[in-house]
């Protein structure tokens, strides 16, 4: 693996997966050569993340290849450097995630994205969810965050739920200031 070169690579099969998306081919499983996915899979990253990305740039007009990437290099360090490039079986239980109209401290939104984004480092999320879907894009346009920034907040506070909501709460202040 070309460690230099990532965002390169990345760059060519997001670009891919937006195309595909584009031209009508549906599947996430249908986007990619083996070699691509075994790139992406070296790098903590699954074909769903990409088909996810390339079905909101096409039908939303965003996140991007630039929060794709900035995300991506988040997830990425997490997974080579904390996972010591091992995957995680485990996968967050959509289920038990709280509602998206539950609020902690006035915030709405905030205690559902916090074990979403939990499960976003560690590459847990199912494949019927993503990390920085349209309803996360809201929260953090709201709260002017940054969402390779929350991840980098949640990383920084993994275990530490209330570290992660103050720092939200005075973000969100500080933007309507």
């Amino acid at each position: 693996m070309k460690h230099y070169e990532f965002q390169k690579t990345f760059r060519e099969i997001y670009d891919k997966a937006a195309g595909l998306y584009a031209k009508g081919q549906r599947g996430a499983n249908t986007f990619f050569s083996t070699e691509e996915t075994a790139f992406l899979a070296a790098n903590g990253i699954t074909a769903q993340h990409l088909y996810d990305y390339a079905e909101d740039q096409n039908n939303y007009g965003e996140p991007g290849y630039d929060l794709a990437l900035a995300i991506e290099l988040v997830r990425r360090d997490y997974f080579l450097n904390a996972q010591h490039g091992t995957a995680s079986t485990a996968r967050l239980d959509e289920a038990k995630m709280p509602a998206k109209t539950d609020a902690v401290k006035g915030i709405e939104w905030l205690p559902r994205i916090i074990p979403k984004a939990k499960a976003k480092l560690r590459g847990e999320l199912p494949e019927s969810l993503m990390y920085c879907c349209g309803g996360d894009r809201r929260f953090f346009k709201t709260h002017d965050i940054h969402p390779s920034e929350f991840l980098t907040l949640v990383w920084r506070n993994e275990s530490n739920d209330a570290a992660i909501i103050d720092w939200v709460v005075k973000r969100s202040a500080a933007s309507k200031g």
